[in-house]
């Protein structure tokens, strides 16, 4: 069946793409029934487009995966077809063919499977204003793909508008990240560019226009030279390169590392403390990344305080719903509230979208697990403004980032993507998973409640569940919760949020994953393995 195997989310549709079956496959060949998919796929979302008037252009590209050509010559062919005019960008990084969609108000194709493994591949779909359809919209097309079966072949020929695209996202990110705003200090960034959509981007070109010193390895498009994910090993050909421009010239002091579609990049620094260069997690990606939009806000007098320091503009942070406590201290610290949204970057767009409308400013929105920032208005996550929010707050705090970085809150959360955040569960309703899983946490609560309190200083706990943009809370029946984000605030006697424990059903891959975030790694390690056993025990029945 066409549908087999497929994960249909607001996130994006993926799936083994590979010809062979294998998701570790660099194959560029893709079966008949997944040609059939993507040709069922632009259908759909052309037929969509004219129920809102829109039937002129549609702009398409993709990543650097094998199977990207394939895909994009099956939508082509449907696309023609029906006599739309496409707008070919070839490999391009998620963040430019959004920024050119938004310049352009043209709605776009993309094809990819972001930090997936290489034989994966999939599609999101977006606007004229450059987002990804948000998630009222998205279960439209998925239940118009249910239902149709249709596919369309040419080989007419398209004009390629790779160079627009390129030249939308130079000027689009200039004007957005502000870095004509203040001035920049001198500094080097590494990249090791993993064969991902980056390597055919602005990169290179955009930071030495800045007079950044850059250097870049692995930057043949579609050579992918390791694991995609950035994150762990991902991470250590960076770490290298760094360290070893770091001992030529002081001056290269941050790298980084995107995946396959170019819109997340982890950092890796040259830390003073230790003497050596080392990768930051997530999480403290993401974190430092608010901490820096923050402090540049209110150096730029974008946040305004009164005399006995409160803040008096309505300004917030969004997050997704497992991101770590670590943000809510720094945005606190400045005064500001975070709200949090269901995991997916259109649900956090979309919140803070919500939160614009009623008067808050919103500058800096992402997901904290993967390090993904974004910057308002930018709708899509990118390691452009992660890089360039560190050096704007390099150019104000100039001091060793190892030190600004110990200087913010500490908290230990299970990473995204080990082996311990997965799990497999056999209950495919997962509201009943979340009920059965409220009766045993209760009880777990009550049985632990003596040692929670004398070895941790947990209190007592609150129930937070996240659908979309919505937020359920206090959430007095879990099962409310359905398919969204589950999380577990533990609190101290003061009502504190000390940590926190947190479940879903991942939209983009047939996985459930669990993590804990609690000031010290031993903490984490407890409430980890407590949260495992508990979902076990709800999914036994």
């Amino acid at each position: 069946m066409i549908l087999d195997g497929m994960v249909l989310s607001a996130s994006g549709w993926r799936g083994v793409f590979a010809e062979d079956g294998n998701e570790e496959s660099a194959t560029a060949s893709i079966s008949r029934e997944k040609q059939d998919f993507a040709a069922l796929a632009a259908e759909v979302f052309a037929e969509y487009l004219k129920t809102r008037h829109l039937d002129g252009t549609i702009i398409i590209g993709r990543d650097s995966r094998p199977t990207g050509p394939a895909i994009e010559q099956a939508m082509l062919a449907l696309f023609v077809a029906q006599a739309w005019k496409v707008r070919q960008v070839g490999v391009s990084a998620a963040p430019e063919i959004m920024a050119y969609a938004r310049e352009s108000g043209i709605p776009f194709v993309y094809i990819s499977a972001s930090h997936n493994p290489i034989g994966h591949n999939g599609l999101k779909f977006g606007l004229g204003d450059g987002a990804v359809l948000e998630g009222g919209e998205a279960a439209k097309l998925i239940a118009a793909l249910k239902e149709k079966c249709a596919s369309g072949k040419t080989d007419k020929p398209l004009d390629n508008y790779k160079d627009d695209a390129v030249k939308a996202y130079y000027a689009f990110a200039k004007k957005a990240f502000l870095v004509d705003k203040m001035p920049l200090a001198k500094m080097g960034i590494a990249a090791d560019l993993n064969g991902s959509a980056r390597t055919v981007s602005i990169d290179k070109a955009f930071f030495e226009g800045l007079g950044l010193q850059y250097h870049a390895i692995n930057t043949d498009c579609g050579k992918i030279a390791h694991r995609i994910v950035p994150e762990g090993s991902g991470l250590e050909p960076c770490r290298l390169l760094l360290k070893e421009l770091h001992q030529k010239d002081p001056s290269f002091i941050l790298g980084y590392t995107p995946d396959c579609d170019g819109d997340r990049g982890n950092l890796v620094i040259w830390d003073d403390d230790i003497g050596d260069a080392r990768p930051l997690a997530g999480q403290e990606v993401f974190a430092l990344a608010v901490y820096a939009e923050l402090r540049c806000l209110k150096w730029q007098d974008a946040l305004q305080y009164d005399a006995s320091g409160h803040l008096q503009t309505k300004a917030a942070v969004v997050v997704n719903d497992p991101t770590s406590i670590m943000v809510d201290r720094i945005a606190d610290s400045f005064g500001l509230p975070v709200f949090r949204a269901e995991v997916g970057e259109a649900n956090v767009v979309n919140r803070a979208k919500e939160l614009r409308n009623e008067g808050y400013l919103v500058r800096i929105l992402g997901e904290g697990p993967a390090g993904g920032v974004i910057i308002h208005p930018s709708t899509v996550r990118d390691p452009l403004s992660t890089v360039l929010a560190l050096v704007k707050l390099l150019s104000i705090e100039p001091k060793p980032l190892s030190q600004i970085i110990a200087a913010l809150p500490r908290f230990y959360s299970t990473p995204s993507y080990s082996d311990a955040a997965i799990l497999r569960v056999k209950t495919e309703e997962h509201s009943l998973l979340k009920k059965r899983y409220q009766s045993i946490l209760i009880d777990e609560f009550s049985r632990k409640s003596a040692e929670l309190k004398d070895k941790w200083g947990i209190s007592a706990w609150e129930a937070q569940g996240f659908v979309g943009t919505k937020e359920l809370f206090p959430l007095n029946d879990f099962a409310e919760v359905g398919r969204g984000g589950l999380r577990i605030v533990l609190k101290n006697a003061d009502g504190r949020d000390i940590a926190a424990i947190w479940m879903r059903g991942s939209g983009t891959e047939p996985v459930f994953r669990i993590m804990a975030d609690a000031e010290s790694e031993e903490l984490e390690q407890e409430l980890l393995a407590w949260q495992t056993s508990m979902v076990k025990q709800a999914d036994m029945g």
